[in-house]
Formats: C-alpha cells, sequence, structure tokens
C-alpha cells in the first residue's frame, strides 16, 4: 500500500515520516523498561516528531530518558492505583490539550519498536476507511528463539489480516473512536484494549489487522514462572471482561472463562476426587488432556511451525487462567482492588 500525500521519505533514515503533525501523534507507555524503552522511543521519533510517554512510576531514569531521546514526558499520579489502560488515556488526552488538531493517535509499549514504514500504510488505510476505528499490523518477538516463552509469544501474536473483533496494545487509533466511547477503562488490570474493542464495535466502529510489519516486542521471558503469572493474568482479563460485558450481545470472554474453568479446575478436581475414590485410576480422565493436545496441534500444525509446543502450553495453560477467573471472583466478593499482574 502506498502512503498517504502526507507521509514523507525521510533522506537520512529511508523511515516514513507524517509531516502533518496535526494529524497524528505516538503514545508510548511503560515501568522500569530501560534500555528496551530507549529502542521504543528512538523507533517512534523516527516515524513521528510528536512522541508522548507516560511513565508509571518507574525507577530506572526512564524518565529522563525519554527527555533526552526527545520525547514529551508524562508522570502518571502514583496517589492512585496505575494500570496501563489509565495510562494510555492520560496519554491521548495529553496529547489532545496540546494538539486538539491531532486525528490519529499511535499507541505502543515501551517495550516495543515501531517499523519505519507501518504508520504511513496505517494511515493510508484510515484515511481511506472511514468506517474503521483502529488498525494493527504484525507484532513480532525480537528475541523469538531465545526462550520457549518468547516463542509462545511470537505465537500468540499471530492474527490473519483482515476485519477481527480484537487488538492489543500496539495499534493506531482514530481519536474522533476514542472520544466517542471515552477511551479504555481506567481500572481494569489487563484486558484493556479488548474491552475497548468491544464498545467500538458496539458503536458501529470496524477493527482492522493489516498484512504488514508494526512492532518488535521483547518479552524478556526467561522462566516458567514469568509464563505462569502473564497467563494467570489472562484469567483474570477473561473473567473481568465477562463480567462486564457477557451479557450483551458479543458475549464477551464468556467461552473463554467457561473454558477456564472447565479444563483448569472443574477436571483437575474431577480427577482428584476419583482418585481419592477410586485410587490411580481415578486419574484416566486425564487422557482428556492429551487429546484436547492432539487436537490443538492438528488445527495449528499449517499455521504454526512450533505447533506441538503451542498445544501443549496452551492445555497447560488453562490451569493459570482458572487461578485468574477465580481470583477475579474473589476479589469481586470480597471488593478487593487488586494491583497489576506483572511478570517482568
Amino acid at each position: 500500500m502506498q502512503p498517504s500525500a502526507r507521509c514523507l521519505s525521510k533522506p537520512q533514515s529511508g523511515a516514513l515520516q507524517c509531516d502533518a503533525d496535526d494529524k497524528l501523534a505516538i503514545v508510548a507507555i511503560g515501568r522500569n523498561e530501560g534500555a528496551r524503552l530507549v529502542a521504543a522511543l528512538q523507533s517512534a521519533l523516527a516515524s513521528s516528531s510528536r512522541v508522548f510517554y507516560v511513565d508509571s512510576g518507574s525507577t530506572d531514569g526512564s524518565v529522563e530518558a525519554c527527555r533526552k531521546a526527545g520525547g514529551i514526558p508524562i508522570e502518571l499520579d502514583m496517589s492512585r492505583a496505575f494500570t496501563a489502560a489509565r495510562a494510555r488515556n492520560t496519554g491521548w488526552r495529553q496529547v489532545l490539550a496540546k494538539h486538539p488538531g491531532t486525528h490519529y493517535v499511535q499507541f505502543i509499549d515501551g517495550d516495543c519498536a515501531l517499523d519505519p514504514d507501518w504508520l504511513a500504510t496505517a494511515v493510508a488505510y484510515l484515511e481511506s476507511h472511514n468506517d474503521v476505528a483502529v488498525v494493527f499490523g504484525r507484532r513480532k518477538e525480537r528475541f523469538a528463539d531465545a526462550t520457549i516463552y518468547n516463542k509462545l509469544c511470537d505465537m500468540s501474536w499471530a492474527s490473519p489480516p483482515g476485519e477481527v473483533k480484537y487488538f492489543g496494545g500496539d495499534a493506531l487509533v482514530r481519536v474522533e473512536a476514542l472520544r466517542r466511547v471515552e477511551g479504555y477503562r481506567d481500572d481494569l488490570i489487563a484486558g484493556e484494549e479488548p474491552e475497548l474493542a468491544v464498545r467500538l464495535r458496539g458503536a458501529g466502529w470496524k477493527i482492522v489487522c493489516l498484512d504488514a510489519p508494526m512492532t518488535l516486542h521483547d518479552a524478556d521471558m526467561h522462566r516458567f514462572g514469568q509464563w505462569w503469572r502473564r497467563t494467570v493474568r489472562t484469567g483474570y482479563a477473561y473473567a473481568q471482561g465477562a463480567w462486564i460485558h457477557g451479557q450483551g450481545p458479543s458475549r464477551h470472554w464468556v467461552r473463554e472463562t467457561l473454558r477456564a474453568l472447565l479444563w483448569g479446575a472443574a477436571l483437575p478436581m474431577l480427577m482428584m476426587l476419583l482418585t481419592l475414590l477410586f485410587g490411580p485410576i481415578g486419574l484416566a480422565p486425564g487422557l482428556i488432556y492429551a487429546m484436547q493436545g492432539v487436537r490443538i496441534w492438528m488445527h495449528e500444525r499449517k499455521r504454526l511451525s512450533s505447533a506441538g509446543l503451542y498445544a501443549v502450553f496452551t492445555v497447560l495453560g488453562k490451569v493459570p487462567e482458572a487461578i485468574g477467573v477465580l481470583s477475579f471472583a474473589l476479589d469481586t466478593v470480597t471488593s478487593n482492588k487488586r494491583a497489576l499482574i506483572e511478570y517482568k
């Protein structure tokens, strides 16, 4: 796809820069991302002169690093519990306070680097598709082969191009659409982008995945415990999303929540009960997990080069997902305000 007339090639680097500063801004968010943040800001500044960085209480000099790089730092008010959703809202609203004519905001996480050609492609698409609120492209792991956990992340980013239901942390969003639905929900500790997507689609907007490179992500996961906590967070997001929108027409994440409870809680508890009653033969229902793994492998083997690994961790992941679901239920009953579930 050719860039719009407002996007020009930078002669020094070859990167594409959007010339109309009243049209575009970039909002990065992060907390203690270190060198990853520097790479994120450098990649963003290569594509736009308006780069805002919202910091959530970093102690590694991230704010000063942003100033040195040439970005505009915003320090989140830490007297309130911080969330990625609140950071993103603070960022895009600050953009509009300084540049009210902004049409598009590119969100990126502080552990991602923006592809130099992405904004030209994405802006051109939004300018020719007025019914689309969000576009995103391919997010790839920078070090996908470093660990199996990075590899799992890389596979999870594989979204087929076309109109989709949800988007993630990196995306180009139309400001008009953000305003209409009043942005992200500040109180969500995870799953804020899919929740916003539900409201955008409910308001008549479309979300599109483009077959174009967008960002390089650095999951930096080296331990099983990191993967486990990240998957617990996924289960928590499923339950919270289903709690908010499960009764609506989208049935948002109801199926995912029920699957987590079935495979990650109900079946293990049944096996434990049967084992207590009948001895080792009570473990026989565990064969269902093996059958499920084979089914997932057969379904994904043409799409993913490591479909076996994906299948094993998809089945195993139902246990931490169930823990996340049950944690949300407990928090709801006890009115507990949980802090972020961080894995780095």
